[in-house]
């Protein structure tokens, strides 16, 4: 039998590295059978005593259930030593891809940054957003073909990546993997063939979180664990929180 892993991500705007929602991209896998995730949901509805149908992370987040959050993530809490988390600072990853093309002669502030993405999302080469790219970058042909060559590589989402990331960590003992991951629409030709073809994956099942437990509890884990690393990241990081997260992380995050 395949080691069942249930995943879910936070943060995920596609190739929008920059200028978004969220600074930080999260994936996370769980390793719990149908039963424990579901004692762990009963247990945080226990502790929690709110009166929503569905139960998410900012309801861990709020100040009032700090020490349901502490539980949670704690040593004695149901995931720990049973879930990974993988961290993608976004603009360090748009950062290493700029470098990547033009090296250290360009600086990568956030307006450079910002063109750079612009210009890489966009499928109309006479956009405004690659002319102001290549005007800060220098605009020679070399560049040009570089740039279209990371354009059609479509290197930019992380979701992939995470997710190829995921089947190598769970099997890295040698047992096939099959996820049970929560819906994603933008996985499709060949991002999911991409998945699919992955060594030690067994195989690949997208499902409503609200319909298995195993991806709640992912959900959870995956909303607190974006949410701590995006205030370290902004520097208003909580110090207790910060440590308690670090057994979960991935050492192959792009994180600082």
């Amino acid at each position: 039998m395949p080691l069942e892993i249930a995943c879910d991500e936070s943060g995920s705007e596609g190739e929008k590295l920059i200028g978004g929602q969220t600074d930080v991209f999260a994936h996370a896998g769980v390793r719990l059978s149908i039963e424990e995730a579901e004692a762990c949901l009963v247990e945080l509805r226990r502790r929690i005593r709110s009166p929503a149908v569905e139960y998410k992370a900012n309801h861990l987040l709020r100040t009032k259930h700090r020490r349901v959050l502490e539980w949670f993530l704690g040593p004695r809490g149901p995931v720990h030593g049973r879930a990974r988390v993988y961290l993608v600072d976004k603009k360090l990853l748009l950062a290493n891809e700029l470098r990547a093309l033009v090296g250290p002669e360009v600086a990568p502030d956030d307006e450079v940054l910002a063109a750079f993405n612009d210009v890489l999302r966009t499928r109309n080469r006479r956009d405004p957003a690659a002319g102001s790219f290549f005007a800060m970058a220098g605009d020679t042909g070399e560049l040009r073909a570089k740039v279209a060559e990371v354009r059609e590589a479509k290197v930019l989402d992380p979701l992939v990546p995470a997710i190829l990331r995921a089947v190598e960590y769970w099997s890295a003992g040698g047992e096939q993997v099959f996820l049970v991951h929560d819906e994603q629409p933008s996985l499709k030709g060949e991002r999911l063939a991409r998945i699919e073809s992955s060594p030690g994956l067994a195989g690949l099942k997208f499902v409503d979180s609200r319909t298995d437990p195993r991806v709640q509890v992912a959900d959870f884990l995956v909303g607190v664990a974006r949410r701590i690393a995006e205030d370290e990241l902004n520097g208003n990081g909580d110090a207790v929180l910060t440590e308690l997260l670090a057994p979960y992380i991935d050492p192959a995050s792009l994180w600082n």
